[in-house]
């Protein structure tokens, strides 16, 4: 059996994209998430926005992305990685909707560090007041 780290970033994105498929053919618009620990997507899924409000007037979202949306939707996902450099703890959000029938999609890309795994990695050289007095 296959483990998760042994598959690429790029790989474990591909299979989330296909295992939202479903769910993304019945939205128009929303954010797909990734929450990425070790270069290994954890958690994942889509917040999204069920009604809308247009007018004035509270309405269902309409029709969800069809299949060229879909596929063009994870191919950007996927090129978006390429924006991802030496990190391997964070996470990744789509913002997507439909607009005049094409799918426009926003990524934002997020790091996240320990201050533990630091003092763990980097033995106590100096103390907050010596750091303090050499910068003077």
């Amino acid at each position: 059996m296959i483990k998760m780290e042994q598959l690429s970033l790029a790989r474990q994105v591909d299979m989330v994209f296909r295992e939202l498929d479903d769910e993304l053919s019945g939205l128009d618009s929303g954010i797909v998430f990734l929450q990425i620990r070790n270069n290994v997507v954890g958690k994942f899924g889509i917040r999204h926005y069920p009604v809308e409000s247009r007018g004035g007037r509270m309405q269902a979202a309409e029709a969800g992305l069809n299949a060229q949306q879909r596929s063009s939707f994870r191919s950007v996902a996927l090129e978006a990685l390429q924006l991802k450099q030496k990190w391997t703890h964070g996470e990744i959000s789509y913002e997507f909707a439909v607009r005049q029938g094409m799918i426009v999609v926003d990524t934002t890309i997020e790091s996240n560090y320990n201050m533990a795994n630091l003092m763990i990695r980097y033995p106590k050289h100096h103390t907050y007041q010596e750091a303090k007095t050499e910068s003077s």
